[in-house]
């Protein structure tokens, strides 16, 4: 099993921080989407995320409710999630966390959820719509077979709610942004720094900021204050216009942002 907290601290040594990289499980299909996975660390990724596909994506933009509706609509199933984990992580040394919505996890099975994920070689789960203090059974779940567990924070979080996500969380904080969107560029970075200054005063040892992600200088410029840069969207779109090798090429582009140069 590989943990993501010493890639992160590995990362910020020898670089400017790590880059973290996106994925559905299934999109386009099984077999590319492991490919993908695969060609992104082979390019400069330094942990992925790979997402479960869910009828009922609430909190996934566009492109990536596109991507996950059409492996659903491939046959996508729970069990691809473990198999994609564990063909990834025969092939590359790269910590591999799984994104899903809570739902399908209590659906499952929280234990065996837990068992699954240990046993394919998986480093945790990152759980967007779960809130620490309703977390307890995968808290303990993951305490017991080891494995990280990312909760997010928002700039609308509240300092007891931050102390709470921080201590509850193991890995890293998943600080929530919206990087990139036209026109207000200027606050939103400024929303994202305030947020992870906030995290890091509270005791954070790592937080890595995620959403709208999407260029090399955008890394660069995350990574001056926070320890990771989280890429999804625009992995997911070259991926569906370009291919395997479109998506490698824009990791490669991406990693350049983790240089210290």
């Amino acid at each position: 099993m590989r943990t993501v907290a010493p890639v992160i601290a590995r990362r910020n040594d020898e670089a400017n921080g790590a880059l973290i990289g996106y994925l559905p499980v299934g999109f386009p299909t099984l077999d590319e989407s492991v490919e993908t996975a695969v060609a992104l660390v082979e390019n400069g990724v330094d942990i992925l995320e790979l997402g479960l596909p869910y009828s009922d994506p609430v909190m996934d933009g566009p492109v990536i409710q596109a991507a996950t509706q059409q492996a659903l609509a491939n046959g996508f199933r729970l069990s691809h999630g473990f198999e994609a984990v564990r063909r990834v992580t025969e092939r590359v040394d790269a910590p591999v966390l799984i994104m899903t919505y809570w739902n399908p996890v209590v659906q499952y099975g929280v234990d065996r959820f837990a068992d699954d994920l240990a046993a394919a070689g998986g480093a945790g789960l990152i759980t967007p719509d779960l809130i620490p203090d309703e977390g307890g059974d995968w808290i303990a779940a993951s305490e017991r077979v080891g494995l990280d567990r990312v909760f997010l924070a928002a700039p609308t979080s509240t300092d007891a709610r931050l102390v709470q996500t921080i201590e509850a969380s193991r890995g890293f904080v998943y600080a929530v942004s919206t990087m990139g969107i036209t026109g207000a560029r200027a606050d939103v970075d400024a929303a994202a720094r305030t947020l992870v200054g906030r995290l890091q005063a509270a005791g954070a040892e790592a937080s890595c900021v995620g959403v709208g992600i999407s260029t090399a200088a955008q890394v660069e410029e995350v990574l001056g204050y926070a320890q990771g840069a989280i890429v999804g969207s625009a992995l997911v779109r070259a991926l569906a216009e370009g291919g395997v090798a479109a998506a490698g090429s824009l990791a490669a582009e991406l990693a350049r942002g983790t240089r210290s140069e």
